[in-house]
């Protein structure tokens, strides 16, 4: 019926089998930011957010969400990670989140890499929020990946 990988015969939604592929090195980076006012920013950088610890809690709810990617995400299959590194970057009005996802395995770790990413920026929100309520999650997306059939791509800059 269809070449859609997650789609049988039949147009149902599978997951799928990638118990005949070898087992590659596959590295997936991805991106995105916060923008923010001037005060939270600050308050981040100086360590006196009201919630304590900003970017330590964030980078554990990062490690964390990778961790759990095959429990939140339909017909993503649950993987052993071997490393999660999630760093931050300031930026003028900004902090960016960058995560890195690896293993050994028979598929990707680019939705790894970006629910990190997202769940990284959604903490920094929720613990900066009762400085600034504006603040905006922007362009999470993948930056690059390597391993598997598909090999090595990169984002346009």
């Amino acid at each position: 019926m269809s070449k859609l990988t997650h789609l049988d015969d039949e147009g149902a939604a599978r997951m799928v089998d990638v118990g005949g592929k070898p087992a590659t090195a596959r590295r997936a980076v991805a991106s995105g930011r916060i923008t923010m006012s001037a005060a939270a920013l600050e308050a981040i950088r100086a360590g006196n957010a009201p919630k304590g610890d900003v970017l330590g809690a964030a980078r554990i709810a990062g490690i964390m969400a990778a961790k759990r990617t095959g429990e939140l995400i339909p017909l993503c299959h649950p993987l052993g990670l071997e490393a999660v590194t999630i760093d931050f970057a300031y930026e003028p009005s900004a902090i960016r989140v960058t995560a890195t996802a690896s293993l050994t395995g028979k598929t990707g770790v680019e939705m790894e890499a970006m629910t990190a990413t997202s769940i990284a920026l959604l903490t920094i929100y929720d613990m900066a929020k009762a400085i600034d309520k504006g603040m905006v999650i922007e362009g999470v997306r993948l930056i690059a990946k390597s391993g598997g059939k598909s090999g090595d791509w990169k984002a346009a800059e």
